[in-house]
């Protein structure tokens, strides 16, 4: 048996696995909870910023679609960066990536403590968190499987709770339930519907697309379906639905509801609206919706974390025996390394939670934005060299290339705007910090080859 086929992963991930992974994917506690600082600042024309974030993020899901579909071997997305840009690109995004989503595991736990600890769990937060680490673990250790049905039920929750909350409000707005409903007079009361002027509107993009990240988690989990190419495409045609229902439905359902200057930043919007509406135990059942996108997420970046490292590993930029299987066919070495490194993370934020895991958090804060912008680059070129060798592109961005430069100069006007916005300054110069050292490793790895490729050769 050749060491390709001891190392492929299964294909145990089922349509439906892959429909909610990809339904689920961007709704998280940044739509539950995030979204109270986002209406306090740009009122109901939040409602626009998520449509514009929604539309850039599209094009961005678009773009990776068009490559999955047209590399259907690569196993994780960062590879395109790989495929279109070198070696360099391949390395340094998917450390990144990697990096990014393990600092996102200790913030997860943390969240989730919290929250089990509103609704009366006494144990110390330590223990719980820990507890929370090792269930998680042992999802992704069982198998590829398993990760796919925590997630198909998870999700179902998730995207149950925000349909039901959808029609329960249209209802009260319509006047079919409740009493005190003021049908949609609170989009234009209170100073009007973009209160705070239309540069706002614009700028709190800046903000926004940090909840809506998570999408591409399905062109990673794709390599282990039954139906990769179908998945992606899904994927792909899908979002727009997602963005309108999950978000754009919602927050328009909140904003009529409760006036968005009674938004409190960092309290559930969605509470809020519940409580208005007469709801009995909102802030119980909010806490357990939150929960759950909570616990989703963690699950998922136990995931992501070991796909992604089991193929750097596999292309010769971590340590060979991360490629090892266990009889589940899941990279169990990979996992476990995840979870050791979330686990500083948690034991980071302990200890210093203003110092060593803060710099955590902000050095990874403006790298998914980066990793986007380099996949667009790398849709740019894959394209161009499809076009001169005469390869069909069975999945294409729409209005290639205007499209694709739009992408990449939004997405760079996004960083710009990080960059000379004082409250996300720290943020984005602590992720430039990433990179560079990203590629300072991969420049001293890359000389240290030479020079053993040269001696061999002398």
């Amino acid at each position: 048996m050749t060491e390709s086929s001891t190392n492929e992963l299964s294909r145990s991930l089922r349509p439906r696995h892959m429909f909610m992974i990809t339904i689920g994917g961007i709704i998280g506690a940044g739509l539950f909870v995030g979204s109270s600082a986002a209406i306090a600042a740009a009122g109901p024309a939040i409602v626009i910023t998520y449509i514009l974030t929604g539309t850039l993020l599209l094009f961005v899901m678009r773009m990776l679609g068009e490559m999955a579909v047209a590399n259907p071997g690569t196993r994780s997305f960062t590879e395109f960066a790989r495929l279109g840009l070198g070696n360099w690109a391949g390395f340094s995004v998917g450390w990144l990536y990697w990096f990014f989503w393990v600092v996102v595991i200790p913030i997860e736990v943390i969240a989730a403590v919290n929250i089990l600890q509103e609704l009366g769990f006494t144990m110390p937060g330590w223990q719980m968190g820990t507890l929370l680490m090792i269930a998680m673990t042992l999802v992704n250790l069982t198998s590829a499987r398993s990760f796919g049905e925590f997630e198909f039920w998870f999700s179902s929750i998730k995207v149950g709770a925000i349909v039901a909350f959808v029609l329960v409000a249209a209802a009260y707005v319509g006047g079919l339930h409740g009493e005190g409903s003021r049908g949609l007079t609170n989009l234009t009361a209170h100073g009007g519907f973009a209160p705070n002027g239309g540069l706002v509107i614009v700028a709190a993009v800046t903000t926004v697309i940090f909840s809506m990240m998570g999408t591409e988690i399905v062109t990673i989990a794709a390599a282990e379906s039954t139906e990769p190419a179908k998945s992606v495409a899904r994927m792909t045609s899908s979002i727009v639905g997602r963005i309108l229902l999950f978000y754009v439905g919602s927050l328009i359902m909140i904003v009529a509801v409760v006036p968005w200057n009674t938004i409190v930043p960092g309290q559930s919007p969605f509470t809020a609206a519940l409580d208005a509406m007469g709801i009995p135990l909102a802030a119980t059942i909010m806490n357990f919706v939150i929960l759950t996108a909570v616990l989703s997420c963690l699950n998922s970046c136990y995931y992501i974390c070991s796909r992604v490292l089991f193929v750097l590993a596999e292309k010769g930029d971590a340590p060979h025996w991360l490629i090892k299987l266990n009889p589940r066919r899941v990279p169990s070495r990979s996992v476990l390394l995840g979870s050791i490194a979330g686990l500083f993370g948690v034991v980071a934020q302990m200890i210093s939670p203003n110092g060593i895991f803060a710099f955590l958090v902000n050095a990874s804060g403006a790298l998914i934005l980066l990793i986007y912008l380099t996949m667009a680059v790398a849709q740019i070129r894959l394209r161009r060299q499809a076009a001169r060798e005469n390869r069909d592109t069975p999945l294409k961005m729409w209005l290639f290339p205007w499209l694709s430069y739009l992408t990449v100069a939004a997405i760079t006007a996004v960083l710009l705007a990080m960059a000379l916005t004082p409250s996300l300054q720290s943020q984005f110069w602590s992720s430039m910090v990433s990179v560079v050292v990203a590629l300072a490793i991969y420049a001293l790895i890359a000389a240290r080859r030479s020079r053993a490729s040269a001696q061999q050769d002398a």
